[in-house]
């Protein structure tokens, strides 16, 4: 993987191969980007990164500005990856946190302007995490909520949907 624009543009990070993860392409990350540019200006956001598996979210975050980006998995090794990255590329910004997404959002307070969540394809949750985040009101305002999903996820009835983006076999479903 490689971060694509940014203080750390070009820099490549290759994660171990027995991290049990689906890192998001960098076509679709790219594309995902050149919408959130439309949006948002990373230098004022804070963000959260859910399911952030290698951290790839997370890095192109903090290389486009973002003051404070954190990065919550469950697994123990991608949060050990996450934090080695950060530290050899001295990304202070960057927190990592282990938690299970669906005990870290009940017990959080903080408000974010941007959260990316990127649970696994064969996940049956989602309805649950899109209802924890906007229940638990980790969404500022004019925030941003993204989803990353396999094409039998359809959220176009949820009366926070914007929009819904595929990349080949990802989709992003954008909420506000």
């Amino acid at each position: 993987m490689r971060i694509i624009r940014g203080r750390f543009q070009r820099r490549q990070i290759t994660a171990p191969s027995n991290l049990p993860v689906r890192p998001t392409t960098d076509m679709a990350k790219e594309s995902l980007f050149n919408i959130l540019e439309n949006h948002i200006d990373f230098e004022d956001i804070i963000a959260l990164d859910l399911f952030a598996g290698t951290g790839n979210i997370s890095y192109e975050l903090v290389s486009r500005g973002c003051p404070r980006v954190t990065a919550v998995d469950e697994n123990n090794s991608c949060i050990k990856f996450i934090r080695d990255t950060a530290t050899k590329l001295n990304m202070e910004e960057l927190l990592a946190i282990r938690s299970d997404v669906f005990r870290f959002i009940p017990m959080h307070k903080v408000k974010y302007d941007l959260i990316f969540a990127d649970p696994p394809y064969d996940s049956q949750h989602y309805d649950l995490l899109v209802s924890l985040i906007f229940e638990h009101n980790l969404l500022k305002e004019d925030g941003m909520f993204v989803v990353e999903h396999n094409k039998f996820i359809d959220f176009t009835n949820h009366p926070r949907f914007v929009e819904q983006r595929r990349y080949g076999k990802v989709n992003f479903t954008f909420f506000k």
